[in-house]
């Protein structure tokens, strides 16, 4: 008999496929994974719906990678995960960003993303990207 999937398991799983989709710039498959109703905090950005965030990304990329470093799940039981990962960015110039980077999910009752944050040390960032991004 198989073991039902936790919650926890589940909202590991949607990280997973996240991260992935992430590096693909599949807008359709990350925005996929995201509520009706969810919003995105970018520490360059603010605060954005998916689907444009997520646009915005794809047309400032090249063929980026993502390096997990870990998941991590609500100690509270709470229905929360984060990414740990370097984002290994390519410009569409050719240009590359490496950054450490946190993403919070916070969960809706059916397991869709409805808020995530994203942290990361903007100083280097904005110096190397500019206006390429913003």
């Amino acid at each position: 008999m198989m073991k039902p999937i936790s919650q926890t398991d589940r909202h590991v799983e949607v990280v997973q496929r996240y991260l992935s989709r992430l590096e693909a710039s599949d807008v359709e498959a990350i925005t996929a994974l995201f509520s009706p109703k969810a919003k995105i905090y970018s520490p360059f950005l603010g605060w954005m719906d998916p689907r444009p965030f997520f646009i915005k990304v794809r047309e400032a990329s090249g063929q980026s990678r993502i390096e997990t470093l870990d998941i991590l799940v609500s100690a509270h039981g709470g229905p929360r995960a984060i990414a740990y990962f370097i984002y290994h960015w390519q410009l569409k110039d050719g240009g590359d960003v490496h950054f450490n980077c946190v993403d919070v999910f916070d969960f809706d009752a059916d397991g869709l993303i409805d808020c995530m944050t994203i942290m990361y040390d903007t100083h280097p960032v904005r110096a190397q990207v500019g206006s390429k991004y913003g």
